[in-house]
């Protein structure tokens, strides 16, 4: 389970159900959203999910812009200001350090469209990142006429194995390290605390990954040392769509602009990330709303503690549901597990690649009405759950005793169909 500063213990074996979170009123904590009850969701980690409140005070927030836009957007760059402040503590970070953008992809953009070739142009990933990130690397890389190289981080590399994969690539001709702080497809952590700092001991700039680290993890910032870094506050903790920020520190930070110039281009960093022409940043001022909302009804200890209680159970019902179909162990060893979220193995045949894996996401949401999150590593498919406060145990119960079955069906005709398959 999670402790008070983020840790975590393993809890495989939990065999008793955590109580689901209430609201101060005795409702369940699902009512507190507006999600759809004909649904199971179960798959926050994707996506989010925001809560009412914020929804309307982002709804009171364009009604007020649209209500007088001339007076709106000559004031937004101080309002943002303001909240950045906020969602800065949040984080462990310096508000100075701490620019808005729309999602941590954007943020990684920002670095890459800035950063310049020092020595020999090469890029640092994992064989754990996210495609786009990765996507964006590899741009960056031939456009400096250098390459990418791969450290390959076994799933069950613990923090000694993984630090060491990644700094063996790391050599004369490197000019950026790009490491998850968790990872998307497989759910671990890295140990970006322990990079960070022999990065910095060599000069090589490091960019984090930190899109699920806000609201998982208690302030991902404080103890970590990085040139740059980009987070959702849209996932985990729960603010509107197109909520992220982009953190740098040192002599790099001066050199980052928006990917879109405006009037703000003359304006310090990360001020000048505060206009962006007529965007709608209703989002960016609803963000604290989401923040208060769960830190003032359950407090965020609780509510990681209870996210991570609640991922243990699931992994063990859903596990052994898995293993009783299939006669095999569907548990994961995760070298550096995350607090709330946890893998399960699929049965052979299904989520073998991420194209595959999307489209049983898809296929779950039509024919089982649920939302889940489906990934594959290494060519092994995996349930990826990933548990918030509205979740409860019945959620998943349901999972392992409804569409664990009908997924032991698709994956038996699935391999059937790669048998006919000449």
């Amino acid at each position: 389970m999670s402790l008070a500063d983020g840790s975590h213990v393993s809890d495989t074996e939990v065999t008793t159900a955590p109580r689901p979170l209430l609201l101060a009123d005795g409702r369940p904590a699902a009512r507190a959203w507006s999600l759809d009850p004909a649904l199971r969701h179960l798959n926050h980690g994707s996506f989010g999910a925001v809560p009412l409140a914020a929804q309307e005070r982002q709804n009171e927030l364009r009604t007020e812009m649209e209500g007088a836009p001339v007076v709106w957007f000559p004031e937004l760059p101080r309002r943002l200001a303001a909240t950045r402040v906020g969602l800065a503590g949040f984080l462990g970070a310096d508000p100075g350090d701490l620019a808005l953008v729309p999602n941590a992809s954007a943020g990684m953009s920002v670095v890459y469209a800035n950063l310049e070739r020092r020595r020999g142009g090469e890029i640092v990933v994992t064989d754990h990142g996210y495609g786009a990130v990765t996507m964006g690397a590899e741009r960056l890389a031939r456009r400096w006429g250098g390459r990418v190289r791969t450290a390959r981080v076994p799933l069950d590399a613990d923090e000694e194995r993984a630090y060491e994969a990644v700094m063996a690539e790391v050599g004369e001709g490197t000019d950026l390290l790009v490491i998850d702080q968790i990872t998307s497809a497989t759910a671990r952590r890295l140990p970006v605390e322990r990079i960070g700092a022999e990065a910095r001991r060599r000069g090589v700039p490091l960019l984090v990954d930190g899109a699920h680290a806000p609201g998982l993890i208690d302030t991902p910032l404080a103890d970590l040392t990085c040139d740059f870094w980009a987070g959702n506050l849209h996932k985990w903790a729960c603010a509107p769509r197109g909520t992220a920020a982009l953190v740098a520190r040192g002599p790099l930070r001066d050199g980052l602009y928006p990917l879109i110039d405006s009037w703000g281009a003359a304006d310090p960093y990360p001020d000048r990330f505060d206009q962006q022409g007529t965007v709608d940043a209703t989002h960016y001022l609803a963000a604290p709303t989401a923040l208060d909302f769960i830190g003032a009804t359950w407090g965020w200890p609780a509510a990681r503690r209870y996210m991570d209680e609640l991922a243990g159970y699931a992994e063990r019902v859903v596990g052994a549901a898995f293993a009783a179909l299939t006669g095999m162990d569907a548990r994961v060893d995760v070298g550096m597990p995350v607090p709330g979220m946890r893998l399960v193995r699929l049965p052979e045949g299904l989520a073998d690649s991420r194209v595959t894996a999307d489209a049983l996401r898809d296929r779950a949401a039509a024919e089982l009405g649920v939302e889940a999150a489906f990934t594959a590593f290494g060519g092994v498919g995996y349930w990826r759950l990933s548990a918030h406060v509205y979740n409860t145990a019945e959620d998943y119960e349901y999972f392992a005793e409804r569409c664990v079955p009908v997924l032991g069906e698709w994956a038996r005709a699935a391999r059937a169909q790669q048998h006919r398959t000449p």
